[in-house]
């Protein structure tokens, strides 16, 4: 056998070997790479030193090749000065641990770097033929690290312009993590992003086609893999031919729903005014009722509304805000109302934005097509026969309407400027009105254009990004165009780093969404038709909906799972949150419920989710939820809120490296021990929670804060990583979120209860519905079935991840 092979790989060797010098001691010893074994001896000199040293390796190698000697039981042997030396005398090692890397451990002789090989050096005969040796290296070195610093000197100045010496572009190697962060970075630029909206803004508002043919062809240009469009035929909710009208009986007075007075011989039912001042799949027809201010909707709300009168077939004026629309909605129908006139206050938005004449549209529809709920729209798909989706009549109108239907004093101006928030005065006399709604349903095609950025190493694990391109005619593209420029710039940036060379390690998914606006119906269905891929291999969704919404701070909304990753990435670049006037804040990572296509991925596949965007205020100032609202279009909106375009080209970078974080980290950057510490904060304030509940709460913990330190820290270690355990761990880490789906959710919540209402609130939502369920009905079995639900949660995540520890554990190489 070889000398080396004797020697356990796993167990740190001291080798002392004593010889006797004339009046000297020498001991030899050998440690593990990294640790060098020092010769304690001032009386020798280097020559007579280096000649001794290899006859004492070579007296090693015939003793370990003697028969017998497989192992060794080496005991400590001290170093004994040498000499009047006065150099340290303990030259003990501490056992190098098995969670080293290997190259601390003691591995075979010839894979140490700092072993010479003897079959290949004769040991030197003479001191002079030493030292004549020795001249000769170092003169054959320092002409090597010369000519080494020349050469790095001209690569160096070479690769910073990127061509060789006859200029033609040189392929650049595979660049580490950071370098390849920075230089997608640098690629997306704000010219790119005005170009490529400068192309979206030149279609037509009304022709889809012709965003999705353009999407196609500049996807598939850049370099995207299997780039397709899926077409879904669907039930939409349209508007009639005749207009939607609201008559004050009393006057006689017939208003448009922004507030103007209606003249039918001038109406013209295709103009952008009224194809986009309805809300879709709404019950039709007419009716004749008092209005009743019901305010926002709340509990508390209908409970005074119910006291002072009688609502049963009433006509609800309802300000859109603090909680989903579609819950509200489901609450007025319950209390008996007939119909309902939503509006969205002034004082409620920012100031840089009114809206006092201006109405909107809005969806009735909770999500995807209405005709097949919960499957695809697909050939051979049943479809149900629906006219709407709501027995209620519902009509969105504007401020200066509804201030006119409460007989609230002021003018325009008044409440703009001091923003006195509308409602009823109590010396007020109800208005009678006559409501008519006349929208219709008819089947359409909704397109979504995918391309595919194929992964190296996991190809078969997805992350999904999503924008949206138009679909409803007169709504205000500004954020669908604004999220197709920004998708293609990094597409763009990405593509270009896959003609260099670079390959990621998990696919990326590229979707454009259409018909989002009816209630994001494209991404339902497609997100239908591949439920079990994307439940087996989709780990991410990053979400570009709408990416400016406002002149003010960076909000990031994100799975509880990512918010860790939302938060490095943003706290990366400070200045993002700065203002064109110089004004910076801090970042705002919250996991309030958001609308858009991630809806489905986050609310039904519990895929973990993130999402960049510029909003108007800080979070909490306002109320939650008025981007249901969908107001008119506005050519100059992209102008007004971003003219220098540098909040587009922010967005796309912290979605650009969001994605590369993803796509290439071995190990997913998903925080278990975050949805624990979520969790019990949810809890901690509330007064439902039972200490039963508590208590499940903090076992999640332990099980996340364990998996955490004894399997993600190992794994996030490049030199104990194994391939096949990271797979393992990352299945785990995916598939954590889907513990958290409650069915059924209320109207308008996700079923995803990680997800909170707003950023104020930070509260399971189905314990508000069961805390509005004991106000109205005095009911306590609501509470009950969401506390359950709740538990159940809680306790299925606890065992998700105690089974894989257990996994780990059982693990042979693990256990080795």
């Amino acid at each position: 056998m070889k000398p080396t092979e004797a020697i356990n790989s796993k167990t740190a060797v001291r080798l002392c070997v004593e010889t006797n010098l004339p009046a000297k001691n020498m001991a030899y010893r050998k440690v593990t790479a990294g640790h060098g074994g020092a010769l304690h001896s001032q009386d020798l000199d280097g020559e007579a030193l280096q000649a001794t040293v290899l006859d004492l390796e070579w007296d090693m190698e015939k003793e370990l090749e003697e028969p017998g000697f497989e192992r060794f039981q080496l005991e400590s042997t001290g170093q004994r000065p040498a000499g009047n030396s006065t150099a340290p005398t303990d030259l003990d090692m501490e056992p190098v641990q098995p969670s080293v890397s290997p190259q601390g451990r003691f591995e075979r002789l010839q894979e140490d770097p700092d072993y010479v090989s003897h079959f290949t050096r004769p040991a030197p005969k003479s001191s002079r033929r030493t030292c004549w040796k020795a001249a000769k290296y170092f003169v054959v070195g320092s002409g090597l690290f010369f000519i080494g610093l020349l050469i790095g000197r001209y690569t160096r100045q070479t690769g910073r312009s990127g061509l060789t010496p006859n200029n033609r572009t040189l392929p650049a190697p595979p660049a580490g993590p950071g370098d390849l962060h920075r230089v997608i970075l640098q690629d997306i630029s704000v010219e790119g992003i005005k170009a490529r909206l400068r192309d979206f803004k030149q279609l037509s508002e009304e022709e889809e086609m012709s965003q999705v043919k353009l999407l196609l062809q500049q996807w598939t240009t850049l370099g995207l893999t299997d780039v397709h469009v899926t077409n879904y035929t669907v039930l939409l909710g349209l508007p009639g031919s005749s207009p939607n009208t609201i008559t004050d009986k009393a006057s006689s007075r017939c208003f448009l729903p922004n507030g103007k007075s209606c003249d039918p011989k001038s109406y013209n039912p295709q103009s952008m005014e009224q194809l986009f001042t309805y809300a879709a799949y709404s019950a039709n027809g007419t009716l004749e009722a008092a209005v009743v201010d019901v305010r926002y909707g709340t509990v508390d709300d209908l409970i005074q509304a119910r006291i002072s009168d009688n609502v049963t077939n009433k006509i609800a004026l309802l300000k859109l805000g603090h909680a989903p629309f579609l819950y509200k909605l489901s609450l007025l129908a319950e209390a008996g109302f007939g119909g309902v006139l939503p509006y969205v206050d002034p004082c409620d938005l920012p100031n840089e934005r009114q809206v006092l004449d201006e109405a909107f549209g809005i969806t009735l529809n909770p999500g995807g097509d209405p005709s097949t709920p919960g499957y695809p729209s697909i050939d051979g798909s049943y479809r149900e026969k629906l006219s709407n989706l709501t027995r209620l009549l519902v009509q969105p109108i504007s401020a200066s309407l509804a201030r006119e239907l409460l007989s609230a004093p002021g003018t325009a101006s008044a409440v703009r400027d001091k923003c006195t928030p509308l409602t009823m005065p109590a010396t007020a006399a109800r208005k009678i009105i006559i409501l008519h709604i006349g929208t219709q349903t008819a089947y359409q095609t909704v397109h979504n254009v995918i391309g595919y950025l194929k992964g190296g190493i996991n190809p078969d694990r997805y992350v999904l990004v999503g924008s949206r391109h138009r679909s409803w005619a007169g709504v205000s593209a500004a954020g669908a165009d604004s999220g197709s420029a920004i998708i293609t710039e990094v597409v763009a940036s990405l593509t270009a780093q896959i003609r260099q060379g670079w390959q990621p390690d998990r696919t990326t998914v590229f979707c454009s969404w259409g018909g989002s606006a009816f209630g994001n119906i494209g991404s339902f269905e497609w997100g239908e038709e591949l439920r079990q891929v994307l439940l087996s291999n989709a780990v991410a969704y990053v979400s570009l909906h709408h990416p400016v919404r406002g002149k003010g701070p960076l909000h990031a909304i994100a799975s509880p799972s990512l918010q860790q990753l939302a938060a490095d990435i943003t706290h990366k670049w400070p200045t993002f949150n700065c203002t064109r006037h110089g004004e910076c804040s801090g970042s705002y990572v919250s996991s309030a419920q958001t609308q858009g296509d991630v809806d489905y991925f986050a609310n039904h596949l519990g895929i973990p989710a993130v999402e960049f965007a510029y909003q108007e205020t800080k979070a909490g100032e306002k109320p939650s939820f008025l981007s249901e609202a969908l107001f008119p279009a506005s050519s100059s909106v992209t102008e007004t809120l971003d003219p220098s375009f540098s909040f587009h080209a922010m967005v796309a970078k912290l979605t650009g490296e969001a994605i590369l974080r993803l796509v290439n980290e071995p190990v997913l950057p998903v925080n278990a021990l975050d949805i624990a510490l979520d969790v019990q904060n949810k809890l901690q304030d509330d007064e439902l929670p039972t200490e039963r509940l508590l208590a499940l709460a903090g076992a999640l913990r332990e099980s996340a804060q364990l998996f955490q330190s004894d399997e993600m820290r190992p794994a996030n270690d490049p030199r104990e990583r194994d391939p096949l355990r990271v797979r393992m761990l990352n299945d785990v880490l995916q598939d954590l979120e889907k513990n958290f789906l409650a069915s059924p959710a209320p109207p308008g919540c996700y079923r995803n209860i990680l997800y909170t209402l707003d950023e104020r609130t930070p509260r399971f939502s189905i314990l508000m519905d069961a805390q509005d369920v004991l106000k109205l009905h005095r009911s306590n079995e609501t509470a009950l079935l969401s506390l359950s639900a709740i538990s159940n949660a809680i306790s299925s995540a606890e065992r998700h991840l105690r089974a894989g520890i257990a996994l780990f554990e059982n693990d042979p190489k693990r256990k080795n």
